[in-house]
């Protein structure tokens, strides 16, 4: 597409439903926007020659862009600048922010729901130490305050206390949950959630799984015997496998997406801790080189900080020319 068409759709989402960025979210790609800010700074007043060129993949590097996506956008750039689409900074930042929102499709960040009637099932897999268990905690804080009934399934039974900390936060967050002991089948806890869900009408259950490594041929299996026990009960279920990645991992986080890619039918991504990083460039990243959207993003500690991925919010934050003080 000629930049001319990029400016158009630009124009258009400032004139048309334009979405404006949570206090959260300014808050919690402050890091991010400011490793770009400073690179980009350099880019006052200066053509688009090698050292311009070079500054600039240096500091989406330093963002924890991938160095594939980097080369990609840094070549698209001089093209441009060749071709006389893009005279200035300013129209440089354009040039770059509509280039990476392309590769993110609105509609494939947009939660999957079960039909009318029926439960919506998901599944939350991922490794240890990703914040599994308090963006589970999240989802069902977001989903009861959006006056939907939630089920959690603790079917982490491996790991100690997981059960326990799974409940304490149903409790404290006041839904329900299915109670469970540490070594218990875990396809059993899930076959029992989705069970009582289609009794109670609940409208949404979350399925808490052990963490996990794609190379742990055990716990893939076990993984995909819960899938089939669930079907047993709901054929369409699950309808999301959502798998938590830390956002302070950065292209760790993205190589551990495409192993999981294929291994679980992870259908979404939920990125945590963004707020602790400069590399938030690394979500950037997982469109282009993982084919599963990026749904949920964890800006923060409180129940609160967990938000929907808007990748055009996003994309324009991390890209901001002028720092935004948080309201």
């Amino acid at each position: 597409m000629a930049f001319g068409g990029f400016l158009k759709r630009a124009k258009e989402a400032v004139t048309g439903l334009a979405r404006k960025a949570s206090a959260t979210l300014v808050a919690g790609v402050q890091k991010t926007a400011q490793t770009l800010r400073g690179g980009l700074d350099f880019l006052v007043g200066r053509k688009v020659d090698d050292e311009v060129a070079d500054k600039l993949r240096d500091t989406l590097i330093a963002a924890d862009v991938s160095a594939v996506m980097a080369d990609d956008l840094v070549a698209k750039v001089q093209e441009a600048y060749r071709d006389r689409e893009i005279k200035s900074k300013d129209e440089i930042l354009t040039f770059l922010k509509e280039h990476i929102k392309q590769g993110f499709p609105p509609q494939a960040s947009q939660p999957i729901w079960a039909v009318a009637g029926e439960p919506t099932v998901i599944l939350v897999v991922g490794v240890n130490g990703s914040g599994k268990t308090t963006s589970i905690a999240k989802l069902a804080y977001r989903f009861k305050t959006d006056g939907r009934s939630v089920l959690l399934a603790p079917a982490d039974t491996f790991r100690a206390a997981a059960v326990e900390q799974l409940v304490t936060w149903a409790d404290r967050l006041g839904v329900e949950y299915i109670p469970a002991r540490q070594g218990q089948d875990p396809a059993s806890v899930a076959y029992q959630a989705v069970e009582k869900a289609l009794a109670r009408h609940s409208d949404v259950v979350i399925v808490d799984t052990a963490g996990r490594l794609d190379n742990k041929k055990n716990l893939m299996d076990e993984l995909e015997k819960i899938t089939r026990v669930i079907k047993k009960k709901l054929s369409s279920a699950p309808h999301e496998v959502l798998m938590v990645l830390d956002g302070n991992t950065g292209q760790v986080a993205v190589r551990q997406a495409k192993n999981f890619e294929h291994a679980a039918g992870v259908t979404g991504l939920i990125i945590t801790k963004l707020d602790g990083t400069a590399k938030g460039g690394a979500v950037i990243s997982m469109r282009a080189e993982v084919d599963l959207p990026v749904k949920w993003i964890g800006l923060g500690e409180k129940m609160t900080d967990l938000e929907p991925f808007d990748a055009d919010v996003f994309v324009d934050e991390i890209f901001r020319t002028e720092p935004q003080p948080t309201p």
